[in-house]
């Protein structure tokens, strides 16, 4: 399809009436011309190779590079994506306001961490969190955080590349750019000038979701002393990861991230080959704030791989029309940065709460918080790996979670598995061990007693 100029004006005109930076508008137009000269975004296995454990540094042979890390504390800054609203959970306001163990959210973790490390701490929003985190942040007090916005692109119509229209709720018009907008964020939001006029380096970049994603010194010393312009933290894949970014080769010699978004359907069996591609990323990623700023200098912004998602323009609505929505990924940027490198990192550096299932783990026993609110996996726990698989129709939304869940976690520390079926409650104290599942009624709620211990299968 030709480029239609009409339609490129006419987005170019509605991301200016929201007083877009230029550097946004140009960026996305970028995009939108990749896209009608039929740029897909994906990545075909042909031009990639795997990467193999011998092609990374191991963290944990690191720890020579602590004091250096802890020397350049002073120039370094830990930001924190925070701009997900967490509605696959039923949450309606920011996610890392969302109570992890008793008394405290994701975001009062994550300020007493800052405060104990001595690290400075900054937030990305999006436009959906930033007045709950403020008033949130003003509510625990202590020091405050920089905070900055994520932008927004329009969303595009499949039928004609143009711009998506709904009267009904123009805000379902824009959408996420994904969190490749990092980078434009920091410059257009002055942040990135005014940390390196401050003397800040060397940034730490990870979800606010993920509380194992701590500033560790010895990473930071490696990075610092090795002058690295980028560094993509990775972790083993194991059966649960087969849908997350892996690294790759690519056949320029470079290290790429690719996403599920960017795979051809037809080579899906090789991208969630956990043994062919090994590494997953973490979204722990550290930037060498200098080298980021000569790439707005000679590039004028940073060009991410585009990801191209086909959606619905109102998700909620199956009659509404189709569209593309235009997302980057922090971590493609590793494929621009001469000389980035990836580390491989213990799994403990990725606890992440995308479900319900997830937080029940990081409620349970099997995570604790130690001085500072620091995570640490108990070291009583009988496996590294647990799974939890809690019924959907009772346990998706954060409601129906806490409801039945409502006098505490059970203790996990022993558990490998735990599958529970129907409408089934827990009294507490409640042990896991081993793999056990629990089959309750899906017509009317059923109760694991207290003082129960489950190991294999339990008929309510």
């Amino acid at each position: 399809m030709a480029e239609n100029p009409a339609h490129l004006q006419a987005f170019i005109e509605k991301m200016k009436g929201r007083q877009m930076d230029p550097i946004v508008i140009d960026t996305f137009a970028d995009y939108y011309r990749q896209v009608v000269e039929g740029e897909t975004g994906l990545l075909s296995d042909r031009d990639i190779s795997p990467v193999s454990p011998d092609e990374l540094v191991n963290a944990e042979e690191l720890e020579t590079h602590r004091e250096k890390g802890r020397d350049v504390l002073g120039r370094t800054i830990m930001v924190k994506l925070n701009g997900g609203l967490g509605t696959s959970m039923g949450l309606t306001g920011a996610k890392s306001l969302l109570e992890v163990k008793p008394g405290k959210s994701f975001l009062s973790v994550i300020l007493r961490q800052a405060a104990h490390t001595g690290v400075e701490l900054a937030l990305m929003n999006s436009f959906n969190t930033q007045e709950d985190t403020a008033d949130a942040v003003e509510d625990l007090g202590g020091p405050r955080p920089r905070m900055f916005l994520q932008h927004m692109f329009p969303k595009i119509l499949r039928e004609d590349l143009s711009p998506a229209k709904w009267p009904a709720n123009p805000d379902l018009e824009w959408n996420p750019p994904g969190h490749g907008d990092i980078y434009t964020a920091l410059k257009t939001s002055g942040l990135l000038d005014d940390l390196l006029a401050g003397g800040i380096q060397y940034a730490f970049i990870s979800n606010s979701d993920n509380l194992g994603a701590t500033l560790d010194f010895s990473l930071l010393g490696y990075f610092a002393e090795n002058d690295l312009p980028f560094m993509m933290e990775v972790a083993e894949r194991t059966p649960a990861d087969t849908k997350g970014g892996h690294l790759a080769r690519h056949e320029s010699g470079r290290l790429i991230l690719r996403e599920v978004a960017q795979c051809p359907s037809d080579e899906m069996k090789a991208f969630t080959d956990i043994e062919r591609y090994r590494f997953f990323n973490t979204n722990n990623i550290w930037v060498n704030l200098q080298f980021l700023a000569e790439v707005f200098s000679t590039e004028k912004s940073v060009r991410l791989p585009i990801i191209l998602n086909p959606k619905l323009l109102d998700p909620r609505d199956e009659h509404s029309p189709s569209v593309f929505q235009i997302e980057t990924a922090m971590g493609a940027a590793i494929s621009l940065f001469e000389g980035a490198a990836a580390v491989q990192v213990p799994k403990s550096r990725l606890i992440p709460v995308k479900k319900c299932n997830d937080l029940l783990v990081l409620r349970s026993d099997y995570v604790l918080l130690e001085e500072g609110d620091f995570p640490r996996l108990n070291p009583k726990r009988t496996t590294d790996r647990i799974r939890v698989d809690l019924d959907p129709d009772f346990y998706q939304k954060i409601d129906q979670f806490n409801e039945r869940f409502g006098v505490g976690a059970p203790s996990l520390v022993q558990c490998e598995s735990l599958t529970v079926r129907g409408d089934v409650y827990f009294e507490t104290p409640v042990t896991v061990k081993g793999s056990a599942t629990v089959i309750g009624r899906p017509d009317a709620p059923t109760t694991v007693a207290a003082g129960t211990v489950l190991s294999g299968e339990l008929t309510l």
